[in-house]
């Protein structure tokens, strides 16, 4: 990911672009997605089951 630049992570599951939003929350009247960016360029772990504590990184939480 690049450094301060805005990701939109998909809260609702519907997105065809997981785990990033595609905007398809609005035709499913879903929630919308979690603005973020990051300040160091690197690879993160995203989540893309939506059990994480914290969002929207992988914290394990689907392994439990």
């Amino acid at each position: 990911m690049e450094k301060d630049k805005n990701y939109g992570w998909c809260t609702c599951s519907h997105s065809k672009n997981q785990p990033f939003c595609d905007g398809s929350h609005k035709a499913h009247n879903a929630t919308p997605s979690l603005r973020f960016s990051v300040e160091e360029a690197k690879v993160y772990n995203m989540c893309t089951c939506k059990l994480t504590s914290n969002p929207p990184f992988c914290d394990g939480s689907h392994k439990k």
